[in-house]
């Protein structure tokens, strides 16, 4: 029996000797792969956690980092830029020149950053431009909305085609993209410090440390400038006199406000800039057609069969008029309900046969039902289009009514890529889809709705003058002509002609026309409350806020004026 234990020394009994443990074969025994050291706890403690391995900067956050004078630079005169622009002006002449601006900081970025442009850049470009010409040649609210949001996701989309590879990416894939994007640059806000404080400490020289530091300085110096200058104004009578003298056109309120615009875009440029170059998004696609066709064979199937019976009735009922209707129900009532709902279905349809193309197996059969959904869509959006015009017939223009009509419009040509895609699995439906979208929205955006709108309804206010396409009552909702923005104006001044210019120096046109007896309702008052709205909205213009259909208007009235 051995003495050895536990590769331990043990006391020899009576009459051995002690000996010691043969050498382990350590041939046979796997040595660990190198890598940090392993943490032992004490005995009782706590297990410790692993931690994971600090990820690596990417070549572009390192030029960032790098080149700080440079991007924290730009970013300063990009944000100078907005909060000069943008201040209180949604739509004057320099947004124009701040997307220009938007561009022309993209492109210095990527430059920097040794990123070129890709093929089609020019078309997100050359679309943003004129999305802002647009914004500047409207006085319409909602066209300006639209108009921005498309920017957005326009500038959004050209900054994820030049970073990554984005030739196969579909909808569901943008969208996600966009949105991580947007939220994951928040985690970026502490990233314009870090990159400032690495380059005083690592590559500041005293050639760039004067400018870097001022800036620096500058920016820590408006605050504490403000705050001290709100103490002084109220310690000293003579101080504040000279002070609201000087500062007249000023307001603390104001003050605040563009430091929060500047301060708002420096750090949204950066940081968004900041984390595309961390390159976190995956930019593959995978496959998700896991889906067992079956299942949305069945599902297809019934829809499709149903949307057949539906077809067949509107082709009957709708397009030809030939059966009898239900009881109660003429013909205009029928035709004028519905087309929300048709809109809504025609939608979901769109989503449905997505969801098919991408998340189900291959299948001919479910195709071919996908295809013969898409084809009774068709139908849908041709009985909603039809309503809607019966409804306008009855009801006359409004902005919501023009826009249900572009809207199916929209559609049918994305249904028309749908099939294509289902035919030709290679089809650039995304693309397509992107591209169809934003220039359907141009020719909206540019052809002032509101112009429109008062044109045909004015004209519709006696029967003698309107168009045979109409039938209901005449158009009597001057309420609605009322808060039409200034791109009705062509339209309105020149139903109220010489009087229109005469008043329009009035200093409260609503007032006047309210000791006239005039309401907003009535055909003689609702020009003097327009009118009212227009030269509110002309008040208190300069370069900055200057705007081509507001500048028209007045432009309109002065020629009034003249011929009289």
């Amino acid at each position: 029996m051995d003495n050895i234990q536990n590769n331990t020394w043990q006391e020899p009994t009576s009459g051995s000797m002690p000996q010691q443990n043969p050498m382990p074969n350590t041939s046979a025994v796997p040595r660990p792969a190198p890598g940090p050291a392993p943490v032992y706890s004490q005995p009782g403690g706590p297990t410790p956690v692993p931690q994971p391995p600090k990820k690596q900067d990417t070549e572009q956050t390192k030029k960032m980092k790098e080149n700080f004078q440079i991007f924290g630079v730009a970013s300063f005169f990009y944000a100078c830029l907005y909060a000069f622009c943008m201040y209180r002006n949604s739509s004057g002449l320099t947004y124009p020149f701040f997307i220009a601006g938007s561009l022309l900081y993209i492109c210095f970025c990527f430059a920097k950053l040794g990123i070129s442009l890709k093929k089609g850049s020019s078309f997100y470009m050359i679309s943003m431009m004129l999305l802002a010409v647009s914004t500047f040649c409207t006085d319409d609210g909602r066209i300006i909305a639209l108009n921005k949001l498309g920017i957005f996701l326009l500038t959004i989309s050209f900054l994820l085609a030049a970073i990554y590879d984005t030739g196969k990416w579909k909808l569901g894939k943008y969208i996600g993209a966009i949105c991580q994007t947007v939220f994951m640059a928040i985690g970026e806000l502490g990233r314009p410090f870090g990159d400032a404080h690495w380059y005083m400490k690592n590559r500041m020289d005293r050639k760039n440390s004067k400018l870097v530091y001022m800036l620096l300085g500058l920016v820590i110096a408006l605050p504490i400038l403000m705050v001290v200058f709100a103490l002084l104004n109220s310690a000293d009578a003579v101080f504040r006199d000279m002070a609201s003298r000087l500062l007249e056109h000023f307001s603390l309120g104001n003050i605040l406000l563009v430091l929060f615009m500047w301060a708002f875009m420096f750090f949204a440029s950066y940081c968004i800039v900041s984390y595309l170059c961390k390159k976190e998004i995956n930019q593959e696609v995978k496959d998700h057609r896991r889906g067992e066709p079956l299942i949305a064979i069945t599902i297809a199937a019934l829809l499709t069969l149903l949307y057949l019976v539906f077809s067949v009735i509107q082709i009957v009922y709708l397009f030809m008029g030939k059966m009898t209707l239900p009881s109660g129900y003429t013909y205009a009532e029928y035709a004028r309900e519905g087309f929300f709902q048709l809109l809504a279905v025609s939608i979901l349809n769109l989503i449905f046969v997505l969801t098919g193309l991408n998340f189900f197996k291959e299948s001919r059969i479910l195709k071919g039902i996908l295809t013969v959904m898409s084809l009774c869509t068709y139908i849908m959006i041709a009985s909603s289009a039809m309503r809607m015009i019966i409804y306008i017939r009855w009801y006359y223009l409004t902005f919501l009514r023009i826009f249900v009509l572009w809207s199916l419009a929209v559609l049918f040509l994305i249904f028309t890529g749908v099939i294509i895609s289902i035919l030709k699995e290679s089809f650039p439906l995304f693309r397509y889809s992107m591209v169809v979208v934003t220039l359907c929205y141009l020719v909206l955006s540019f052809s002032h709705p509101d112009y429109w709108i008062a044109k045909v309804n004015l004209a519709s206010t006696d029967l003698e003058t309107r168009s045979e396409f109409f039938e209901g009552e005449p158009y009597e909702d001057y309420r609605f002509l009322s808060r039409l923005s200034a791109d009705a104006a062509p339209v309105i001044l020149d139903l109220m002609g010489y009087e229109a210019a005469v008043y329009f120096q009035t200093e409260d046109l609503s007032e006047m026309a309210s000791e006239l007896g005039y309401r907003s309702n009535s055909r003689q008052g609702f020009g003097y409350y327009y009118l009212d709205r227009l030269k509110e909205g002309n008040e208190n213009s300069s370069f900055r806020t200057f705007n081509i259909s507001r500048y028209m208007a007045e432009q309109k009235i002065r020629s009034i004026t003249f011929e009289n």
